[in-house]
């Protein structure tokens, strides 16, 4: 890729009992790393009992067990001490089917941009008219936006981004270190479905809050991970509405990310959303399934902490690692909530940003009729095919 790896100066906060784990894997002999994975590790007792049998010869040889790819020890977690940059290649598209000959097509667009966590580069843009870049004045994210009449001929309308994407393993970003007024109240105020105040500040009503709004942001994120179970069976889940997970306790990530955001603001530190895409780690390229999102909140005099709090909840042994990490497979697209669409559209806001917004002749085009395409590939490793 043309731009250089990052750097890395904020090492992960590994807290708890995670952390216990790996100071104890990197510093025991390796009989005890073998006993260590092999308790991770989904085997039958019989399995389980003939492996133990090989033990006393570990012992003798200080020969290490590696695990195949079939039993290995969830890859998720290993996120935890590679502080490596992911380089990687994705792909925007989609395909807008059953367009009325003649009929007036806007298409609205998230667009990646580079970051203190990750470095963007667009390579490659598809589309039937030319693609303007705009910027929407609340949060600064980068809006892709063409126009065109739907010729006679089509039968689709398709169009796709491609990016190179250089991603490294989040911890605090200090590029804000304190906010004044103006970058501060965006990430104070209420959203649609994100209020400050009301049922969801209930979950505090037994909580002694600290000052400290590191402390505090810490507690919240636990607040949120003991009521909210991921579980996306209940209807009305993904929407990102505050009071909708504190009456169902379950939901996807906009669910609970939007319940933090609420229980923060409500203690007036800044927390802002944002919303991308996670990059499968299991194989060199494929397709990706659809969004994901996480929070922020600030504290002043350090900057912006990160919370994974659904991942944490899907895997509880990185529940210490997600409150204050986020691991590299994955890419931002948008900031915010309640977006304002640049140029205008019909529809007054967008709840969140991350997929293609169409309109047709005025109307909002349903997504039934919005075939997306989102694909990654991994870049090769340097002196390697």
């Amino acid at each position: 890729m043309p731009f250089a790896r990052f750097s890395n100066p904020n090492p992960p906060r590994i807290i708890g009992a995670y952390q216990d784990e790996i100071a104890a894997s990197s510093l025991q002999p390796r009989p005890f790393i073998f006993l260590l994975r092999l308790s991770t590790l989904k085997l039958t007792p019989m399995k389980k009992f003939l492996w133990l049998a090989c033990v006393p010869l570990l012992c003798l040889t200080g020969c290490e067990y590696v695990a195949d790819s079939e039993t290995s020890v969830n890859p998720t977690a290993t996120e935890a001490t590679d502080t490596a940059d992911r380089e990687f290649e994705m792909t925007y598209g989609a395909k807008i089917l059953e367009v009325p000959e003649g009929a007036t097509v806007k298409v609205w667009m998230p667009v990646a941009q580079s970051s203190p966590q990750q470095q963007v580069e667009l390579t490659k843009k598809v589309t039937p008219a030319d693609l303007q870049m705009n910027q929407d004045a609340d949060y600064g994210n980068q809006i892709g936006y063409f126009e065109i009449k739907q010729p006679a001929s089509a039968a689709a309308i398709d169009f796709s981004l491609q990016y190179n994407v250089c991603r490294k393993q989040a911890g605090l970003d200090d590029s804000q270190k304190t906010l004044n007024e103006n970058e501060s109240q965006p990430f104070l105020n209420a959203n649609s479905l994100v209020p400050k105040t009301g049922k969801p500040i209930e979950l505090l009503a037994d909580k002694s809050v600290p000052k400290d709004p590191q402390a505090a942001g810490e507690l919240l994120y636990q607040v949120v991970e003991d009521h909210m179970k991921y579980d996306k069976s209940k209807p009305g889940y993904g929407n990102g509405d505050s009071i909708w997970a504190c009456d169902s306790q379950t939901g996807n990530c906009t669910d609970f990310h939007s319940l933090f955001i609420s229980l923060a603001r409500s203690r007036e530190i800044p927390a802002r959303f944002q919303i991308g895409f996670s990059i499968p780690n299991d194989k060199p390229e494929g397709n990706i399934g659809g969004y994901h999102c996480w929070a922020w909140f600030h504290v002043d005099g350090q900057g912006w902490l990160p919370v994974d709090i659904s991942e944490a909840d899907k895997h509880p042994e990185m529940k210490s690692f997600f409150c204050g990490n986020l691991t590299r497979d994955r890419v931002t697209f948008s900031t915010g909530r309640d977006i304002q669409l640049v140029p205008a559209s019909q529809t007054k806001s967008l709840n969140y940003f991350v997929y293609p917004h169409v309109e047709v002749d005025g109307q909002k085009w349903p997504k039934e009729k919005i075939k997306l395409d989102f694909s990654y590939k991994n870049s090769p490793v340097e002196g390697k095919e």
